[in-house]
């Protein structure tokens, strides 16, 4: 008897809908599993054998094949384990109506004893099973949450091989998951256990980082250790504009696919920070693998990668973000497949100023020989500083200061001045593709809307000469510039607007570092 269920592989951060067929026909005993299976899904038959007796089902002794269809992508995970199981249940008439399974989509990993373990990607996979029309999808029970986001398709978390079989031949009910992800979503954007109001002092470094978080900049912090980098840096995600729906299911899109997500887990709802340890390798950052996944970049999709003590890295890990910081996406290619992973995040860095970190300190003499500054320095490419907006000196905390009972300014208060530049800027690119924010200009938007006035152009150029900037700072000044106009409701570029940019742009100077 040949009997199909319906399942779904999960590539890249999308799902593609997977036939099993599985026929029990007369001839010598053997299993086979054809369609492109890696070894995991082969290794399945052993664990569908067990959950089926173990269960007091009849596993068939006759010839059993299951194909997977279609058969030119290689299918990989112990997730294919429920649906084979069902249908060779199914195939060997121990479903009472097999036409039944045509309108779910069922995935799970069985164990030896029939419970089923947790997927990866059950999101995608349910946003695949309803484009495609399915009346309902079948998935482990703490995936159940996860898939039921997606509208219009009953959702049934299971925890066992025999509920399922139950389920099938209505001798038992299902009650199918209900969230109200809108409700969920909205609740939790604005709960953040961190403040800028725990921050004392450093004025002029929360002032640049809601520039950033306005325009939606790369920035580099450069002070001693102890100045209070990382904990600025940990402090951006709460002045970012909320995530909108589309943002936020983009993001789990990607958490889910990685097996990121927490355990009955809905919409993420706030804007992700990732901080990969300086160890971190080329695949791990930017995604990769036999099968590929994820990397930390995708993980940081519409929030912030916090790369602590920039120079610490490898060289080779810093320069393959080059281009994704640039197409704001990752392609992987393989030799039969090419996927591609989202990866549009803010970048901010920090690093001491020299290998001893006292150099420019106030207070501590640098120890470090003559030349090295310029070496720890010249450890970033030019390239990637290129694509830095803003190069941010943190200088050290007074005592006068850490003892203020006063507070600073809270982040709501910061993210509401960050969120009106924002609306400022989705009015300006609104018919510009792919372009949200200031820090997305190309070229040629920017001679458009980044227009200065002569006492402007004079300062510029007389910036560009004492201070023997860069020709790459030009453009990134300009950019930055006009979101300081924004964040003072300014139509125009102001010479102070320019003041304050080319302020930011430390690096750049010839003879920082001596």
């Amino acid at each position: 008897m040949l009997v199909k269920t319906f399942g779904s592989a999960v590539y890249g951060v999308e799902a593609i809908a997977i036939t099993i067929e599985v026929n029990v026909s007369s001839g010598n005993l053997g299993y086979f599993i054809v369609g492109l299976p890696d070894n995991a899904v082969k290794e399945s038959i052993q664990r569908i054998e067990s959950a089926i007796k173990i269960n007091k089902y009849e596993m068939p002794r006759t010839k059993l094949v299951i194909n997977m269809a279609p058969a030119d992508i290689k299918k990989t995970g112990a997730a294919f384990d429920l649906p084979m199981a069902i249908g060779v249940l199914g195939a060997a008439g121990q479903i009472n109506n097999p036409e039944i399974l045509k309108d779910y989509v069922i995935m799970g990993e069985l164990s030896l004893d029939g419970t089923i373990q947790p997927i990866k990607g059950a999101l995608p996979i349910a946003i695949q099973a309803r484009k495609e029309g399915y009346k309902g999808l079948i998935v482990p029970k703490v995936n159940a949450r996860e898939a039921g986001m997606v509208n219009n398709l009953l959702v049934y978390g299971v925890s066992t091989l025999k509920e399922v079989v139950d389920f099938l031949n209505n001798k038992q009910k299902l009650i199918p998951v209900d969230v109200n992800t809108r409700e969920e979503f909205f609740h939790n954007q604005y709960l953040f256990d961190i403040d800028f109001t725990d921050v004392k002092g450093q004025e002029n470094i929360k002032r640049a980082l809601e520039i950033a978080a306005a325009g939606g900049h790369n920035a580099i912090l450069i002070g001693p250790p102890g100045a209070g980098k990382t904990m600025l840096a940990m402090r951006l995600p709460t002045i970012l504009p909320p995530l909108s729906l589309q943002e936020a299911l983009e993001t789990t899109k990607i958490y889910s696919v990685a097996g990121k997500l927490p355990e009955n887990a809905s919409l993420i709802s706030k804007r992700p920070f990732r901080s990969p340890h300086h160890t971190v390798s080329d695949a791990a950052l930017v995604g990769g693998g036999g099968v590929p996944q994820p990397g930390e970049i995708s993980l940081a999709h519409n929030g912030v990668l916090f790369l602590d003590e920039l120079p610490e890295f490898k060289r080779s890990v810093l320069e393959v973000m080059r281009q994704p910081m640039e197409e704001r996406k990752v392609t992987i290619s393989r030799a039969k497949m090419a996927l591609e992973f989202p990866a549009n995040f803010m970048l901010i860095a920090s690093m001491n100023p020299c290998p001893c970190g006292y150099y420019n300190h106030p207070d501590k003499a640098c120890t470090c020989p003559p030349g090295a500054v310029q070496k720890y320095l010249n450890k970033i490419s030019g390239p990637l500083l290129d694509r830095i907006d803003l190069h941010v000196e943190v200088t050290p905390v007074a005592f006068s200061e850490l003892n203020k009972i006063t507070k600073g300014e809270s982040s709501e208060t910061i993210r509401n001045r960050v969120i009106k530049a924002r609306e400022i800027q989705a009015i300006r690119y609104e018919k510009q593709e792919g372009v949200y924010a200031n820090a997305q200009m190309t070229s040629s938007q920017l001679r458009d809307i980044c227009v200065i006035d002569h006492i402007g152009e004079a300062l510029l150029k007389r910036a560009m000469e004492r201070l023997n900037l860069s020709a790459r700072a030009y453009d990134r000044i300009l950019k930055v510039s006009r979101t300081i106009a924004d964040l003072a409701g300014s139509d125009k570029i102001k010479p102070e607007h320019l003041a304050e940019a080319i302020h930011y742009r430390s690096l750049d100077r010839e003879g920082w570092a001596g």
